[in-house]
Parts: C-alpha cells; structure tokens; sequence
C-alpha cells in the first residue's frame, strides 16, 4: 500500500506536471465518491448519499443554484460511472499532452478549469431560458469533467489543428478534424438523454477555442481572470522549491561540456535559470526570440 502512495506522490510532484495532476484529483474524487457510495448504500443510508451529492452536482435551476454557487466548480471534478470517468480522463491525457507541450502547465490547468466553468454556465443559460428544457429544469443536475476536457479538445486543435495523430483503422488523421467530430457529435445529442452534458461540452469547446485563439492573435491573455485559480492550485498541491531545483539541474546538465564547470560563458546563469523557470511553467513557445537564443547559445558552452 505504501509503494502505492509513493508512486503517486512522486508523480504528483514531478515538474511541469499539471496534467497528471488533474488526472489524479479526478481519480481520487472518484474514489472517495465511489467508497462512500457504497458504504452508505450498504449501511441503509442511500438517500443521505443523494442528498450530499447533490451539494456537489451542479444544479440546472438557478435558483438553487445561488444557494450552492460552489458547484460550478466541484462538478467538473466529479464522476461515478466509472467509464464516465475513464472516457474523459483519457481524451485529457491524449489531447492535454499536445497543449502541454506546446504551452505549458500554466496554460492547461487555466484551460480546463475555464472549459468547466464556462460549460457549467452554458448549461445553466440554456436550461433556464429554452421552453424545450422547461419540464426537466428543476430536477436535472450535472457532473463529470467533459466540459473542461472539450475546452482541451478544441484548444489543442484551435492551436495546432494539422497535428497528426495515428488512429487505429484510419490512421494519420489531422487534430482538426477529431475535435470537429468530436462536437458534432454533442450538437446532435443536445436534445438526448445527456442533453446537459452535451451543452456543456459546446460551452466548453467554444471556451477552448476562443481562448487559443485569442493566445494566437496575441490579444492578451484571458487567463488573468483565472490567476487566482492557478494560484491556488500551485500553492496547495505543488512544492516550487524542489520542483525548481529539479528541473534546473536536469538542464543545466545538458548545458555543460563533458560535465566541466561552465568556465566563461557568456550568458549569466541567472537569466538561464529564469529561462528555463519559465519554460516550465508556460512551455517553450513562451520564449521570446532573444531568450531561445540565449538558451541556445548556453548549450554549446
């Protein structure tokens, strides 16, 4: 049980790690979740579980959402199905390692958490004002990550759309095109059982894609409306120092010769250091041009 833990924490803590991060608060909700579950449902005390879930669901009547605004966020971080669960976190791990590397932890946890939240309004926006969806408003409610994965989604295809990846039986298909199909096929099931989950994942999408794309028409950052979410999740599960000195030592490494103190170089190691600080934390294609010269110029010294 021990070596179990200590694989997870080592994972947890190894750098630029936000995507495993969300990956594994998901799983550990989910767990917990299912635990008490079953534990209540066994002791007799099923309905007390519903109730208490329901403080976690994110509800479709706006007036009982008021009362729980909480739940906007704690909604996206919430599965029982275990497929459910298993469906998302593994289109985050596919399509959250593109964005990761191309822009960084910071870039992705900010995506998620804002594909959630948007997601989360569209559903609550819909829900209230289409006659269409007046007869289930006041006992649907929603959970599961899917609209903070399809943010994701579209993100990573809005950034790189012809980005190949293989798929079994149709091989090198464009990035553009899975996330096109990928919403066309919510747009058709927003009138089906899933309906809220559906117009969650558009919200979601749409997040994702004007959030890229204000990124690649350098129009600012919108990210800054979540730097306190980002904040937070640095400052309650990551530990910067050790991360720090991790990562600066594995580069550094590869930016000595022959591992010779760097006798004469000309590029003070300071600006080297902040360099590849922000490497890790918003991925290389942050760099300005003079700072990859710099970087570059450091690992022939």
């Amino acid at each position: 049980m021990n070596g179990i833990f200590n694989e997870i924490k080592n994972s947890w803590n190894r750098p630029n790690n936000g995507l495993m991060q969300l990956i594994i608060v998901n799983v550990a909700v989910f767990i917990a979740v299912i635990l008490t579950k079953v534990v209540m449902t066994l002791a007799g005390y099923h309905q007390v579980y519903v109730e208490m879930m329901s403080y976690l669901m994110l509800p479709a009547d706006i007036h009982t959402f008021i009362y729980r605004p909480w739940t906007i966020f704690t909604y996206f971080f919430l599965h029982e199905a275990p497929l459910h669960l298993l469906i998302n976190m593994f289109v985050l791990y596919w399509f959250g390692s593109i964005l990761l590397q191309f822009k960084g932890q910071g870039k992705l946890i900010t995506l998620y958490s804002l594909g959630g939240v948007v997601g989360g309004l569209f559903y609550l926006l819909l829900f209230n004002t289409l006659p269409f969806f007046s007869e289930q408003v006041a006992l649907s409610q929603m959970l599961g990550a899917s609209g903070g994965v399809f943010a994701v989604v579209v993100g990573a295809a809005t950034l790189v759309p012809n980005y190949r990846v293989n798929l079994f039986l149709l091989g090198e298909v464009r990035l553009k095109f899975i996330a096109l199909v990928y919403v066309l096929f919510s747009l058709a099931d927003t009138t089906g059982a899933n309906a809220g989950g559906n117009i969650a994942h558009i919200g979601g999408a749409l997040a994702g894609f004007i959030y890229v794309l204000s990124l690649r028409n350098h129009n600012g950052d919108i990210s800054d409306i979540f730097s306190g979410v980002r904040g937070w999740w640095n400052s309650l599960f990551t530990k910067p120092s050790k991360i720090k000195v991790t990562h600066k030592a594995e580069f550094q490494t590869k930016y000595r010769y022959n591992n010779k103190p760097n006798v004469g170089m000309d590029v003070d190691q300071a600006v080297i250091d902040s360099i590849l600080d922000k490497i890790s934390a918003n991925g290389y294609e942050s760099l300005t041009k003079e700072e990859k010269e710099k970087l570059f110029n450091a690992s022939k010294k």
